[in-house]
């Protein structure tokens, strides 16, 4: 039998996914996985994504054809017809109430293949809700934390390549979470990404464009300006939004969040489902898109700041 490959997202939640999915499989079902990470811009093929091999999808879209799939996203179906093709099984489960993909797995191996994980995947699991979710305890966590999980998290941000981020699974499958930071091309990530942090720190207020009811509208579109995730909020602490535009390695990025530590409230929009409309995704308080250009992104940026400021305007 074809070698089973585990896509999973480019994230700390997707790699924890994949580390977890494919030792349970190993323990349980005696299958050798392999590992290749996915990212938004492989979907505009996806009736076709993995024709001919044997996969399973984690932490990423449904895909009618994976042999396992595990996935936390509201917005995972990418067409109507795809969520009519989805019923939990033995192999497949959704739970868009999931702060991340690891917990789900965990739970469902329990119910379905009699699984105990081991103390290592349940703290996985445990940082993987807090990092994916923003379940820090303040923003200065969230940005200075040096908790194991967080150094990795960090050096994820500038992994030299995906095969590099694909040789963490395999480390994380045998290794914990302090063992796996600890590494040195782990460390040496990390400390370039603390420096590029504290770069971007000192450019975020050069890239903003603008505040509307508290909806922050910023453009670190170039190359040449740092990102931090959480800047946004560590310089405007009473903003409910931060809407980007942010360059990634096949162009251009919209990036939009909640602020974890001074929510919308009432008039709060549901993020994901916005991004949704302009080809990307995500969850209530955090999604992006990968628009076609860099006008197009900026574009795209202003109208969904625009679109919330509305929402949360008081007339």
């Amino acid at each position: 039998m074809d070698s089973l490959c585990i896509h999973y997202h480019r994230d700390f939640d997707g790699l924890c996914s994949a580390a977890i999915l494919a030792a349970l499989l190993r323990d349980q079902r005696g299958e050798e996985c392999t590992w290749e990470s996915v990212n938004y811009d492989q979907r505009r093929d996806w009736e076709n994504f993995g024709a001919g091999t044997r996969f399973a999808i984690v932490d990423f879209h449904f895909h009618p054809e994976a042999e396992y799939w595990f996935d936390h996203h509201p917005t995972t179906f990418l067409t109507p017809q795809l969520r009519t093709l989805y019923s939990p099984s033995a192999r497949w489960a959704w739970d868009e109430a999931s702060p991340s993909c690891p917990p789900l797995i965990l739970r469902h191996a329990r119910e379905h293949w009699g699984y105990e994980p081991s103390a290592r995947f349940e703290e996985m699991a445990r940082w993987s809700d807090i990092v994916d979710a923003a379940r820090y305890d303040s923003v200065d966590q969230a940005i200075f934390g040096d908790e194991p999980a967080l150094r990795i998290a960090r050096a994820l941000t500038v992994a030299p390549n995906n095969d590099w981020i694909d040789g963490l699974v395999g480390t994380l499958i045998a290794q914990d979470l302090e063992q796996v930071a600890s590494s040195a091309t782990v460390e040496k990530a990390h400390q370039r990404a603390a420096r590029n942090r504290d770069r971007a720190l000192e450019q975020f207020p050069q890239t903003v464009i603008g505040e509307r009811e508290g909806v922050l509208l910023y453009d670190a579109s170039s190359s040449k300006i740092r990102r931090e995730r959480f800047a946004a909020f560590y310089h405007h602490s009473r903003v409910h939004y931060a809407v980007g535009v942010i360059p990634t390695r096949s162009g251009f990025h919209v990036t939009c969040g909640e602020n974890p530590w001074n929510p919308p409230g009432a008039g709060g929009c549901h993020i994901g489902e916005i991004m949704e409309r302009y080809g990307g995704g995500g969850h209530r308080a955090v999604g992006g898109a990968n628009p076609d250009s860099l006008d197009d992104a900026r574009r795209v940026a202003a109208e969904i700041a625009g679109e919330l400021a509305s929402a949360l305007s008081p007339s």
